[in-house]
């Protein structure tokens, strides 16, 4: 048995990444609910700061506005951050109505 997560998605820490300021309840099959308060997104996953001590490679189900329900990888985390990879790559129409959403000062908005 292969332990971790098997992830589809490449490998894009790169990626831009857009701040947010959003707090998610998000659903463990353990754990039960974690709360989580989302600080960055991108196409491919988010940054969140607090919550639950997660290993690397658990997964999250946690329903985003416009996006939906998504489930979400542990790829890192480091003292009261951790980064999560969606399980897919969100479309970009679809990725800046998300940030639209999530991100109230549209100063801080992609430009389009």
């Amino acid at each position: 048995m292969v332990a971790g997560a098997q992830l589809t998605v490449t490998d894009k820490r790169r990626a831009a990444r857009h701040p947010v300021d959003f707090k998610a309840i998000a659903e463990h099959r353990t754990l039960g609910d974690v709360h989580l308060h989302i600080v960055n997104v991108s196409a491919q996953g988010f940054m969140a700061q607090g919550g639950e001590a997660l290993e690397r490679g658990e997964r999250l189900n946690l329903r985003l506005p416009v996006i939906g329900r998504i489930e979400a990888h542990l790829i890192w985390s480091h003292e009261d951050r951790s980064g999560f990879q969606f399980e897919r790559i969100i479309r970009l129409d679809d990725f800046l109505k998300l940030v639209d959403n999530l991100q109230p000062n549209p100063r801080l908005r992609p430009r389009r």
